[in-house]
């Protein structure tokens, strides 16, 4: 089954309105290769103004609250997302487990708000370092994203993210070969739990460390989707050659 490409571009605590050309510029690169489906997981401060400038791009938000309304002071509701102009949301990244100290179960009720407001999701499920070199990291991702799936998960509106907490922003990547063991297993699960159409059907982006010199080979491998990019999707020059590497793997 053919699956569209997607890269996602997490923002996170980055962004101020002078970089607005950015995004334009991004969406500018994104619009060369219409095979790829490209977004931006912005601040939330800049979501409207973002998706107010958004061509050949969706724009994203980086969490939702579980609850859609209450007394949650500083938190932002799925419906106040939508509202602002996000169409996606990103949930269980591993930035907001750990420090956060978000829950598998906590997880799964955020993409299920997320979904009860027509937004998208990509969840996002990885191991540590420790875990890595235990030689328990496929078995601890696939309990992890079995514990955090929400009920009713969909290809038409759920991605996965695989994200090796130790590769995020430190230039270090898995092996091919790991990349490719730990794509295959989360599509096993997948089936296993929701179906083998529906398994093949989903996306699973990998992410940690993304760059134009690595996303080609990574990106060639058959069980990989897209990617989750961090600092190398804050500018068009960075971003664009990840896009373009998508393009050529679909």
């Amino acid at each position: 089954m053919t699956r569209k490409m997607l890269v996602a571009g997490n923002w996170k605590m980055n962004g101020l309105r002078a970089h607005l050309a950015d995004i334009a510029a991004i969406g500018d690169a994104a619009k060369a290769h219409p095979g790829v489906e490209v977004g931006l997981y912005v601040p939330a401060t800049l979501i409207t103004a973002a998706a107010e400038r958004a061509d050949g791009i969706f724009v994203g938000a980086q969490d939702c609250h579980a609850k859609s309304t209450g007394a949650h002071t500083g938190c932002l509701g799925a419906a106040m997302l939508g509202e602002a102009g996000a169409t996606s949301v990103i949930v269980g990244h591993s930035e907001r487990r750990t420090d956060q100290h978000e829950s598998d179960a906590d997880i799964a009720a955020k993409a299920l708000a997320a979904r009860a407001e027509d937004l998208s999701v990509v969840l996002c499920v990885g191991e540590s370092l420790e875990t890595r070199d235990s030689g328990s990291a496929v078995s601890f991702v696939l309990d992890q994203l079995l514990a955090s799936l929400p009920e009713g998960a969909a290809a038409d509106w759920l991605s996965i993210a695989y994200e090796p907490i130790w590769a995020i922003g430190t230039g270090r990547i898995p092996t091919m070969e790991q990349i490719a063991e730990m794509h295959g297993a989360i599509r096993g699960a997948l089936a296993a739990r929701l179906g083998a159409e529906t398994a093949a059907a989903m996306r699973i982006l990998y992410g940690g460390s993304v760059n134009a010199g690595n996303a080609a080979d990574i990106f060639t491998l058959e069980d990989v989707d897209g990617g989750l990019v961090g600092g190398a999707s804050l500018k068009a020059e960075t971003f664009g050659p990840i896009i373009t590497a998508a393009d050529a793997a679909s």
